[in-house]
């Protein structure tokens, strides 16, 4: 551990990893660029590098895009990865409110204390941790998406019936392209470019960043760009105190983001999710949530960026990546002739080790570093909408495009778009459907596996025993009836 130590503080790794970091800034800066293509095209430039060195640089990489994401979500509205989904539930509305500068500092302090947990968690709780990853099968991810699904109630605005068709919507679209269950194609009108499924990121592109620019768009006339950042002395220091100031949540959203994080294939944006529904309903003052409260930016940020060093955990434990880019991280490893998993814990655990304090200290570059820049690219909040709606519309549309090099991709991101304008128009919340969107790949696939389990030994005993899955159901029910009574209370209130 020490060796490994001395090791990440060299020149050399802090060299690379600073560059990895520079580049996840701008890699999660630009709509559609997530952090697992930043990883999957920055591996070919690490070959000529010692594995130490390169590895250093993809996680640096990773780390800071996990927070870079966070400025176009609170800027524009338009969340540079999925895992910034639930940032822009509170961030965007800071930012219109005058409270820009309040918003990116929260989210990037709340980044660096998430990927400062999770890297901790990294080097001292790998093992322990594992037993409780090792619990979680089809039934159990189930559960987990279930739960994470009744975060819409918080989401759907004045209507919980919308936010539960929205996320229907959601699921439906992520339902296109061949069924898990009888590998027959579904939802493809025969239109054979939707047998491999709707792209993620288009999807999500559509669904916040195209109704973004048809608003600007129709906003031309009215005013310039609604929302303001302005950078003022003394706002640093008055925000990160805010966030101090509220230990026990910043704890729950790390635990929960490194928790999510550890099981594989669940993920940043999962976290992130949770950790805000769980925020939510921990509160005492439920009010603010949605309208602009830092407590949602750092409860997303924290979870999503603990999730990301969490992650490697699996990776280096088991040979499972519990993320897209931990995955592209293993296939470097691969490539270079090590296989991940407990023969490379034993064999050279100095590298395992000296990847964990990158990121540690990865976490703490990405403040200085986030500060640093963030001024210069806020200034994008300046630029008239004239400019702005196509300058985001191309940036979308090179995003949705990039990810397959298929432009059937950016007719689906448009379509979508302009689906969700409209459906906004009546009151449906955006949120919900991009929710549904993610947690579809989710739930379908562990529900086909859980249910050829259940013909061995019955529904019952897969789906309703277990310690595991019956804390998730009862955590899900728990959260639906106090969203519900909520609900049921502020509606009593204005009455």
């Amino acid at each position: 551990m020490i060796e490994a130590f001395f090791m990440a503080i060299s020149p050399s790794y802090l060299f690379y990893m600073t560059i990895g970091v520079l580049l996840g800034l701008v890699v999660g800066t630009l709509p559609g660029l997530t952090a697992t293509m930043g990883t999957a095209l920055l591996v070919p430039f690490t070959f000529g590098l010692p594995t130490g060195e390169g590895i250093a640089m993809l996680g640096g990489l990773y780390v800071c895009a996990m927070f870079s994401d966070a400025i176009p979500a609170c800027l524009v509205n338009t969340p540079g990865t999925p895992a910034a989904m639930a940032t822009a539930f509170d961030g965007h509305p800071m930012v219109k409110q005058g409270r820009g500068q309040e918003a990116i500092v929260a989210a990037c302090f709340g980044s660096a204390l998430g990927t400062i947990f999770g890297a901790l968690c990294y080097l001292l709780l790998a093992w322990p941790m594992i037993a409780i990853a090792l619990k979680f099968g089809p039934p159990q991810f189930f559960w987990l998406g279930i739960f994470a699904l009744s975060i819409i109630g918080s989401l759907a605005g004045d209507s919980i019936l919308k936010g539960l068709a929205g996320a229907a919507i959601g699921i439906m679209i992520s339902c296109i392209g061949i069924s898990h269950a009888a590998e027959v194609n579904r939802y493809t009108l025969n239109i054979p470019e939707l047998r491999g499924g709707v792209s993620l990121v288009a999807a999500l592109i559509g669904v916040f960043a195209v109704p973004q620019v048809l608003n600007m768009i129709l906003n031309l006339k009215k005013e310039e760009f609604v929302a303001e950042y302005k950078s003022e002395p003394g706002v640093i220091l008055k925000t990160m105190k805010k966030v101090i100031v509220t230990p026990i949540h910043n704890l729950r959203s790390a635990v929960i983001g490194a928790f999510i994080g550890i099981l594989p294939g669940a993920g940043s944006p999962i976290a992130a999710i949770v950790s805000y529904n769980e925020a939510l309903r921990w509160s005492k003052d439920k009010s603010q949530y949605g309208k602009g409260d830092i407590r949602g930016v750092t409860a997303s940020e924290i979870a999503n960026n603990a999730a990301a060093p969490a992650a490697m955990i699996p990776l280096v434990t088991l040979g499972v990546p519990g993320s897209a880019p931990a995955a592209v991280i293993a296939g470097a490893l691969m490539l270079r002739g090590l296989n991940p998993g407990p023969e490379l814990f034993a064999t050279d655990g100095s590298l395992v080790y000296s990847f964990g304090w990158s990121l540690l200290i990865a976490g703490i570059v990405v403040f200085f570093v986030g500060m640093f820049a963030t001024p210069l690219l806020t200034r994008i909040i300046k630029i008239p909408l004239r400019v702005l709606a196509p300058l985001i519309m191309f940036l979308a549309i090179i995003g949705a495009y990039a990810i397959r090099n298929n432009i059937f991709d950016v007719y689906l991101m448009l379509l979508i778009g302009v689906f969700v304008f409209l459906v906004r128009r009546i009151g449906f919340h955006p949120g919900p459907i991009g929710l549904g969107f993610i947690l579809g790949p989710i739930i379908e696939p562990n529900l086909v596996q859980a249910l050829y389990i259940s013909h061995a030994v019955g529904v019952q005993k897969v789906f309703f025993s277990g310690s595991v899955n019956l804390i998730l159901i009862a955590l899900s029910i728990l959260s639906v009836s106090a969203v519900a009574i909520s609900k049921f209370r502020s509606r009593n209130k204005t009455n």
